[in-house]
């Protein structure tokens, strides 16, 4: 429920950005992260509301909504148009691997309702350090640029400098993940 509020949350963030609402998207913004602190704080402290539906959403939501804060911010100038394609490129990436292992690792015969069931899980991604700081890095620049207009700071040295960062860690988390590649990935036996 809480990943589906911030899959529904993440258009209309795009939209208040587009329409340079930056105060009110910035309520919306962190509205949406108290949802994403919510999810992990009931799914580590209950087990039973922990669901395999759940675990493959909340990650889903999370790209969705970076990727369209991504996308309204650099429409609205706020953030660099290479800074954008690398981020939404190493994500791509990810998700292109991710279906591959998920490919590689159903048991045969593969199907389509085996292969898009979340409840049918055969492999874990483990995200690697860097790639926890990248996405730390890259929530604080998307809540520094959204505050940016709103608090006359758009022009700023230290949102510069935040760019380089969060390029920074997302060229070493893309990285981690090639260079680790297997050790990132756990195969969940007896499926």
């Amino acid at each position: 429920m809480l990943s589906m509020t911030r899959i529904g949350l993440a258009p209309v963030l795009g939209y208040l950005i587009i329409e340079e609402d930056f105060n009110i998207a910035l309520g919306v913004f962190a509205l949406a992260g108290l949802t994403d602190l919510l999810d992990g704080f009931i799914a580590r402290n209950w087990a039973s509301q922990k669901s395999a539906l759940g675990s493959a959403l909340d990650p889903l939501a999370d790209k969705i909504l970076i990727s369209i804060l991504y996308v309204s911010l650099t429409y609205a100038d706020l953030i660099p148009v290479p800074l954008t394609y690398m981020i939404i490129s190493r994500d791509v990436m990810l998700i292109a691997a991710v279906f591959y292992v998920r490919y590689r690792t159903l048991p045969t015969p593969r199907t389509l309702s085996k292969y898009f069931n979340p409840c049918y899980a055969t492999a874990r991604l483990k995200p690697t350090f860097i790639s926890k700081v990248n996405t730390a890095v890259q929530l604080i620049l998307v809540a520094a640029s959204l505050a940016a207009p709103v608090f006359n700071y758009a022009d700023s040295i230290y949102l510069q400098i935040l760019w380089c960062f969060t390029a920074f860690t997302t060229a070493a988390s893309a990285y981690s993940y090639y260079h680790y590649g297997r050790k990132t990935v756990q195969v969940i036996k007896g499926r």
